[in-house]
């Protein structure tokens, strides 16, 4: 009994812990419905990204723990993700100053 009022506590401080203030001072990410991400779920070691530009891009995966997992710069629209394990990814591009993201799913 102990043990379970102990979870529940657990989690009730998890839970109110991970609210989020919303700043002004953060950057502003910009999500735009042009950004396509496929294929997604990926079975293979590359994914396609493009975007109205499909210029430069700048890739930031965060796994789900937030670290960096893998960065990359791209001038094509193929991302190889062979060093990526099977699980659940944010996949940020950074292209002309904006800001889009995606979540991304290794199988």
């Amino acid at each position: 009994m102990k043990k379970c009022y102990f979870v529940l506590l657990l989690l009730f401080a998890l839970s109110s812990y991970a609210q989020e203030v919303n700043n002004s001072n953060n950057p502003i990410t910009v999500e735009k419905s042009t950004f396509k991400l496929y294929p997604n779920p990926a079975v293979n070691d590359i994914v396609y990204i493009t975007t109205t530009i499909n210029g430069k891009k700048d890739i930031i995966v965060y796994d789900v723990f937030g670290e960096i997992v893998l960065t990359d710069r791209i001038s094509s629209k193929t991302l190889n993700i062979s060093r990526l394990v099977a699980g659940v990814y944010v996949l940020q591009v950074i292209e002309n100053g904006e800001t889009m993201t995606r979540k991304l799913v290794v199988k």
